[in-house]
């Protein structure tokens, strides 16, 4: 197992925006995303990638991608999302814990080429606010 950032954020040893938790799954804001609402759905249980990661373990990450992917694409006022996993160096990997990336679209928003930026001040605290609000009415639970 490597120590990494995430492994920090699950041990609520650094702090996110957690959006979504429950016994196997954490999710919260990407702190650099493509779009404002960018989220992260990573296994507690550690793997490097798609080519270590049990099934068992993507089984249960890809349920919590299908259950946010909605509330992320309303919240942002999104016309579509973008599902997406890096894999390695070379796949642009660059935290090396399993994890997926939820991508709200807009038209003309540049695609999903390049690099995020941060939140301004505050802004990611109200991102986060707005996507749990809206798992809320969507009745998904943590």
């Amino acid at each position: 197992m490597e120590e990494t950032i995430f492994s920090k954020i699950i041990r609520h040893e650094l702090p996110a925006e957690i959006v979504y938790e429950d016994e196997s799954v954490i999710a919260f804001l990407d702190i650099k995303p493509i779009n404002p609402g960018g989220t992260l759905v990573v296994p507690k249980q550690w793997s490097r990638n798609i080519l270590d990661i049990d099934n068992e373990t993507w089984g249960k990450v890809m349920e919590v991608v299908r259950l946010l992917a909605p509330a992320v694409k309303t919240a942002m006022h999104a016309e579509g999302v973008n599902i997406v996993m890096n894999n390695e160096p070379v796949g642009n990997q660059l935290v090396f814990h399993s994890h997926v990336h939820i991508i709200p679209r807009h038209e003309d928003d540049g695609g999903i080429a390049g690099s995020g930026s941060t939140y301004p001040e505050g802004e990611q605290a109200r991102v986060a606010e707005k996507i749990r609000a809206k798992l809320d009415e969507l009745n998904v639970k943590s």
